[in-house]
């Protein structure tokens, strides 16, 4: 069988890991030294656990804890980290298995494997942590470890320390190695943007199969499942970086959609917009692209104005970055050309910047603008100490507020959609009524939302889209009515 996709599972290099380890050593070296603190001690990391369901015996897809997974790569769950700051050595502590494992789960890899698989400096076995640590340590006096303890901004959930039996031996400190090593994962290496544009590529392919294959009378989790048939089979993604969002019709409105309590599960009708948010991840790194078109294939009007409104916006948001570019600013732009969009289709009325201070922007885009990727959806950083906040409502739901850097890979995803629980308290509100056209916004009751995300590279005078699926009108009609994609000039048209 001829194969679908054009791009091969790239060979993820050791080196990736090397490379993120030297980039902590530095920073971290770089804090204590500002600090006027003494550089030594021990980084030290609990990768994750791998966990039953409930009270089963049913063991659930492990996938490793994402700053252990930046740090040593390791896929195997049960380990332990450490990196020397004075001299650079790291150890991995593997878990000692029992002999049964062997029958049940494969053979039992020797330490070497380890140490040459991961590239660190050596590997002993958790039970040891205690004596290697102490025998290794370079430093007078009692071992001190750097634990990862810090808020994650998106979660609000803090990291886990690493526990194990004998820590009282050593001194912790708590509150050094979170923002150091949350800093390092802001801007990404060569290595890591590697793998971030073939999760990106695999991902765009899986997103065009399913543009060609909808057709209505479907369910809304056949388009989950061709994305993910798609991904596996041909990009060998074992994991997804979020739940998928397939959401047609009002569902389309449902900002996160796909979860457990509404599991992609209605059925395609004639005239609906469908929204689909799928992103795969690839050796930990991930993708987060989201597509929006009409299932039967041909946009009607009402679609295709507020489609192009979020195009608009996507667009510009995108020809305007840059690095110190403010992200905030790249928020508001999103709204404003949404809004005037809106205004010209006559579903809104008055000064759109009237409209900004009144914040109705956040009427039609609730959410953030976009968000950090990397080896997590919502990459951490997004808010490092001292940056604050925006208390306004849609800024309020931005995921960072920071100035744009070279090497961040950063989500574009303005949407606009039709919520009767925010459209209803402004259309009624004495600051806000007189914008709306209330009998053309009657006519989107049930419509929905448009939603178009890119994951996209801050480079050193622009930017860089990663993400390659139909985006004009004409290209997603001409896709879904069977031309190849990217187009060819007949399928356009153009000689």
């Amino acid at each position: 069988m001829a194969s679908l996709s054009s791009l091969t599972p790239p060979t993820v290099p050791v080196e990736l890991y090397v490379t993120n380890r030297e980039k902590l050593l530095s920073s971290l070296r770089h804090h204590l030294s500002q600090s006027s603190r003494p550089i030594h001690g021990i980084v030290f990391l609990q990768g994750g656990e791998e966990k039953n369901r409930y009270d089963t015996d049913h063991t659930e897809l492990f996938r490793q804890e994402s700053f252990f997974a930046y740090l040593f790569g390791v896929r195997e769950p049960g380990f332990y980290g450490a990196i020397d700051i004075a001299t650079g050595k790291s150890v991995l502590f593997a878990p000692r298995l029992p002999a049964e494992y062997a029958v049940w789960l494969g053979e039992i890899k020797p330490l070497s494997y380890f140490k040459e698989r991961y590239m660190v400096s050596s590997v002993f076995y958790s039970d040891e942590i205690t004596t290697v640590l102490h025998d290794e340590y370079q430093g007078s006096g009692k071992p001190l470890l750097f634990l990862l303890h810090g808020v994650n901004t998106d979660s609000d959930l803090f990291s886990k320390p690493a526990e194990f039996q004998g820590i009282d031996k050593f001194d912790t400190d708590l509150t050094t190695l979170h923002p150091v090593l949350t800093e390092c994962r802001v801007t990404k290496s060569d290595l890591e943007l590697s793998l971030i544009q073939f999760a990106n590529g695999i991902s765009s392919e899986a997103h065009v199969e399913v543009m060609r294959k909808v057709r209505v009378g479907m369910y809304e989790y056949q388009l989950e499942s061709m994305f993910l048939h798609h991904t596996y089979m041909y990009g060998g993604c074992r994991h997804c970086s979020y739940t998928c969002i397939c959401a047609t019709g009002e569902n389309s409105g449902v900002l996160h959609y796909g979860h457990a309590a509404a599991p992609n599960d209605r059925t395609l009708e004639d005239g609906d917009l469908a929204l689909l948010d799928m992103g795969a991840e690839y050796n930990f790194y991930g993708s987060d692209i989201t597509c929006s078109y009409p299932v039967n294939g041909k946009f009607s009007s009402d679609q295709a104005l507020i489609y192009n409104a979020v195009l608009e916006a996507h667009n510009a948001v995108i020809s305007t970055m840059k690095p110190g570019v403010s992200w905030v600013d790249m928020h508001k732009l999103a709204e404003k050309v949404i809004l005037e969009s809106l205004k010209r289709g006559s579903i809104l009325v008055g000064n759109v910047d009237d409209m900004m201070v009144e914040r109705l922007g956040a009427v039609f885009m609730p959410h953030g603008l976009g968000h950090l990727l990397g080896i997590d959806t919502h990459d951490p950083g997004g808010y490092p100490k001292g940056l604050e906040r925006p208390k306004e409502p849609g800024l309020r739901s931005l995921r960072t507020a920071r100035e744009l850097q070279e090497g961040m890979v950063i989500t574009v995803e303005p949407g606009c959609y039709f919520i009767d629980a925010l459209l209803v308290p402004a259309m009624g509100s004495s600051n806000t009524t007189k914008f709306f056209n209330h009998e053309a916004v009657s006519r989107f009751k049930g419509f929905g939302g448009v939603r178009i995300e890119s994951d996209v590279l801050v480079m050193d005078t622009g930017c860089k889209n990663m993400t390659k699926v139909p985006r004009e009108i004409s290209e997603i009609e001409a896709v879904m009515a069977g031309a190849p994609w990217p187009l060819d000039k007949a399928s356009t048209g153009k000689g």
